[in-house]
């Protein structure tokens, strides 16, 4: 184990897993909880899938379909928060971050590279969220139309570790990543 007061270093495990998460999928990273806040001030959270983490952009990215509510929250307010629990390292990452959304034109280069199996979750008739009469009562529509990349810029990093002792440290983009120890 690396020197456990390096600051560098621990930011270095917090980006290590999330980009594990992106091309292992097992790996804790590749399912985060994704947090946004609806248009009436409840929070949302659900699973998504990590697709893209990009440490040098300072950015991580993850697909919907365009008519979920995470889109219709988001268009409101921009602010979003994805939460990892990596159970092996025992290290919770916390992104806040602020989402830009991204359809049509602006992703087809990203569809192409969608398995046609994966396309499925992209599209539904009627729209996701919608109440219908049975469970099945839906078409799937595979659509490039409703394919939504969620590019989030990260504004903070809270990496906390809970081995013995815990630590916590939390890097901000607008301080360079620096960092600094707090309390678990």
């Amino acid at each position: 184990m690396s020197d456990p007061h390096d600051l560098v270093a621990f930011l270095d495990l917090g980006w290590q897993r999330l980009t594990r998460g992106v091309a292992d999928r097992r790996a804790a990273a590749r399912h985060p909880v994704f947090a946004t806040v609806s248009s009436d001030g409840a929070p949302e959270a659900r699973t998504v899938v990590l697709r893209g983490a990009n440490r040098h952009d300072g950015t991580v990215e993850v697909h919907t379909d365009g008519g979920s509510d995470k889109v219709t929250s988001l268009r409101s307010n921009s602010r979003a928060q994805l939460m990892v629990w990596d159970d092996k390292a025992k290290l919770q990452i916390r992104l806040s971050t602020r989402v830009t959304i991204l359809h049509g034109g602006d992703v087809a280069d990203r569809w192409q590279n969608v398995p046609d199996g994966s396309r499925m979750a992209y599209g539904a008739s009627p729209p996701p969220g919608t109440p219908i009469p049975n469970a099945h009562a839906y078409t799937k529509l595979a659509s490039l139309d409703w394919f939504t990349v969620l590019t989030c810029r990260i504004e903070s990093i809270e990496l906390m570790q809970l081995i013995d002792p815990h630590r916590r440290a939390v890097f901000m983009a607008n301080d360079d990543w620096t960092g600094e120890w707090r309390v678990p």
